[in-house]
């Protein structure tokens, strides 16, 4: 697995130098790492147009970011360059270069052999033999990464069965990939539109922390970019603090709970059960490093509803502090409801497959 990172979003030709530095500062101090950053709209090839992209990457390389200027073929037209000379890239600071539209493979895998060591970036967003072509031209794979689109307008973003295709076609050659989130206050884009700016159109008006938990619990996704500029604080903190490598849910506990299943849920590493069940995900080890902690009935008498966490209490024998999540409602007196995962976050319960890894925050 490479390493995962968070990313922000600049629009140079929409946006105001000193506050784009300002939310540089801030993303870097929650740890973001990449700035994705849009020329599809640039209208000409002035010095000057060129020296504001040059001057707000190079702040953000000082700041320790990587920044990927997003292209379309008629850039290179409109700045007089050829796919052959990229050096005015290089010249700007940029790590590497997004190529919004696919070239035709040779010229792809050409680009992968400039003498600047840019990262060339492809396009993810469509389900088709894109990726293979170009690695049949021998290209240089070290150097082609894959991003997703994002999509401004409400209800065209992708369905999550067709990202998922779309995404596995490069996670089998092992490429770096990434996808967009989408702030809930933010109204700057590339375009006019401002419904947010997400790849999934699902994540479209989730928290922003649930969107990327769900992109990370893929498997298939790297580097998480919020789309739209300028994300709040709160937001760029939320992010930071999502666990990018195993999934980790909010539990929001009862007034109940005690130390002992409080512990129980924060502390452990979980797993689900390699030999499982479809009435919860069990997690045992708790049983075993609790055995001797006492922990008496309560909030056990109502129906457990699916996204309960429930732990068992001394009525239960052997399976005394073992830890579960309902998935199929069911009543139990030897279990105590300790608390239910946040319901926005329920519909992640379907990535803990057998043995799968998580966490829990009892919130």
């Amino acid at each position: 697995m490479t390493m995962r990172h968070l990313g922000l979003s600049i629009y140079p030709d929409h946006s105001n130098m000193e506050e784009d530095k300002k939310y540089l500062e801030l993303g870097h101090k929650y740890g973001f790492k990449r700035i994705f950053m849009s020329m599809l709209e640039i209208s000409d090839n002035s010095e000057d147009t060129l020296e504001k992209y040059r001057e707000i990457i190079q702040y953000g390389n000082k700041l320790g970011y990587e920044t990927f200027i997003d292209l379309a073929p008629q850039i290179f037209t409109k700045l007089g360059i050829s796919y052959q000379d990229l050096k005015i890239f290089h010249d700007l600071g940029a790590t590497g270069l997004r190529l919004d539209e696919a070239f035709d493979g040779e010229t792809e895998a050409m680009m992968t052999y400039n003498p600047y060591g840019l990262i060339i970036e492809l396009n993810m967003s469509n389900n088709v033999d894109y990726l293979n072509n170009i690695l049949s031209y021998q290209a240089s794979t070290p150097f082609i990464y894959g991003c997703h689109n994002f999509y401004p307008q409400k209800g065209t973003g992708l369905p999550y069965d067709f990202f998922i295709e779309c995404s596995k076609r490069f996670k089998h050659f092992g490429i770096h990939s990434a996808a967009f989130v989408s702030s809930q206050v933010g109204k700057m884009g590339p375009w006019n539109v401002t419904d947010g700016l997400p790849t999934l159109e699902q994540c479209r008006s989730l928290p922003i922390s649930v969107q990327a938990k769900l992109l990370w619990a893929t498997g298939l996704i790297d580097d998480v970019i919020i789309g739209n500029a300028y994300a709040s604080e709160d937001e760029l903190k939320a992010l930071s603090e999502v666990n990018p490598y195993q999934l980790e849910l909010e539990v929001e506990a009862v007034s109940e709970i005690n130390e002992v299943e409080r512990t129980i849920v924060n502390v452990p590493q979980h797993f689900r059960r390699g030999d499982m069940t479809s009435a919860v995900v069990r997690s045992t080890m708790p049983r075993v490093t609790y055995h001797d902690e006492a922990n008496p009935a309560h909030d056990n008498q109502a129906e457990f509803a699916y996204g309960d966490v429930v732990v068992g209490n001394d009525d239960f024998g052997v399976y005394k502090n073992e830890l579960q999540i309902v998935l199929e409602p069911h009543s139990d007196t030897r279990k105590n409801k300790v608390g239910t995962i946040r319901k926005d976050e329920q519909f992640l319960l379907d990535f803990i497959k057998p043995w799968t890894k998580f966490k829990l925050v009892c919130k």
